[in-house]
């Protein structure tokens, strides 16, 4: 509201970059998730202490890799996708100032995979829901004096303290089952190899889903309005967080579970806690289906003031509203499999649904067919069909 929209569509050019970092980086953690609870299922505490100490110094790594990457090509990045100079400066900002808290974001959310993989998600929801209260606080001043620049900032701070919390609670004050050893760490290429193994499809399935939000934006680009295109796809997929939120909740606690179980050979608790999964997730998927068919029309006034944005987001949210159910059964089938420790089930299904069929179904409809916007929403919803049956099937 205080920056504009040109800021709403600047958000939505860092959001593919920003969504691959985080994306690779909860791929890794969900590895280490699954080689830690299925360890635990196996009372091996030894390896299981292994893939946590593992999982810690790939972060530093993985880190510096993204920092060095960001600050090279970012730019690139950030052009490619648009040639409006003020879009594409209120995302340089945005970017730029986030990257300087990767490292605190990456380590971040691989303490709370460690912590998910020993089954304690009440602890890293506080100290998450804690560093979110920070980050709401700040976000007023630091938007008001530093305008776009000021939001990203207010994040970093936010992430830092959080890291600073894992940190010591984890690693100094040892409050957890698993144990953090750090300065002691001995590598052991098997416990390695299967973290890597879970973890890099499930990181490259992240990666598509970013290239496909990069080439969204290309394609979005090419329409009559592509600042108000751009920037009402952005502003939706913030709102939809309150919908993925507790689906990917569900089905990351599917993953340590059924990681756990199938590490026991308790093969009826699998099929138990899938079907519970699936109950509870398609029950949740419902609800905020209506909600957000009926009220996305009062939610985006919230954001922005231009009549533009408005009317498309909330012609997305019309069609979207019914993959919401779709998106549920995918993920939670995927995640399942991921905890039996088939990482490329999910790999596969998200090439298939969002390269394969999204993508080229609103590259075809937009740009070869000259169809009208909401064309690209009813290829994302026939792509979330063909893949959650996939999932089911498989």
């Amino acid at each position: 509201q205080w920056v504009g929209g040109d800021a709403l569509a600047g958000l939505g050019l860092i959001f593919p970059p920003l969504f691959i970092i985080m994306g690779i980086t909860f791929g890794l953690g969900s590895g280490a998730t699954t080689v830690i609870a299925t360890n635990i299922g196996k009372k091996d505490k030894e390896n299981a202490d292994s893939a946590a100490n593992h999982i810690i110094y790939l972060g530093a790594l993985l880190s510096l890799f993204f920092i060095v990457l960001g600050y090279f090509f970012g730019d690139f990045i950030i052009e490619f996708q648009s040639d409006n100079s003020l879009i594409v400066k209120h995302a340089s900002d945005y970017f730029f100032t986030m990257l300087t808290g990767t490292f605190f974001m990456i380590m971040s959310i691989f303490f709370r995979s460690i912590l998910s993989g020993e089954g304690d998600n009440l602890f890293p929801m506080k100290v998450l829901g804690m560093g979110t209260l920070i980050n709401l606080i700040l976000d007023p001043p630091f938007i008001y004096y530093f305008q776009i620049k000021g939001a990203a900032l207010a994040t970093v701070i936010s992430q830092i303290i959080v890291f600073l919390i894992f940190t010591f609670m984890l690693i100094f004050k040892k409050s957890s089952y698993i144990n953090i050893k750090p300065f002691n760490f001995n590598f052991n290429s098997k416990v390695f190899i299967e973290i890597l193994k879970i973890g890099i499809p499930a990181s490259l399935s992240m990666l598509i889903m970013s290239i496909g939000l990069f080439i969204y934006n290309k394609i979005l680009a090419m329409t009559p309005l592509p600042v108000e295109a751009i920037a009402a796809y952005s502003t939706a997929h913030r709102i939809e967080h309150l919908f993925f939120i507790p689906i990917i909740s569900i089905a990351t606690s599917l993953v340590t579970l059924v990681g756990m179980y199938y590490g026991a050979k308790r093969i009826d608790l699998i099929n138990k806690i899938i079907f519970y999964g699936l109950r509870i997730g398609l029950s949740i998927s419902f609800i905020f289906g209506i909600f957000f068919y009926t009220s996305s029309i009062y939610i985006f006034p919230i954001f922005t003031d231009n009549p533009l944005i408005i009317n498309i987001g909330v012609e997305y949210f019309k069609i979207f509203s019914f993959a919401i159910p779709l998106v549920t059964l995918t993920m939670i089938c995927s995640r399942a499999m991921q905890g039996l420790g088939k990482g490329y089930p999910m790999f596969i299904i998200t090439c298939l649904r969002v390269i394969v069929i999204s993508c080229s179904l609103a590259y075809i409809f937009i740009v070869y067919l000259n169809k009208p916007l909401y064309f690209a929403w009813y290829a994302i919803l026939i792509s979330c069909t063909f893949s959650s049956l996939i999932a089911m099937i498989w």
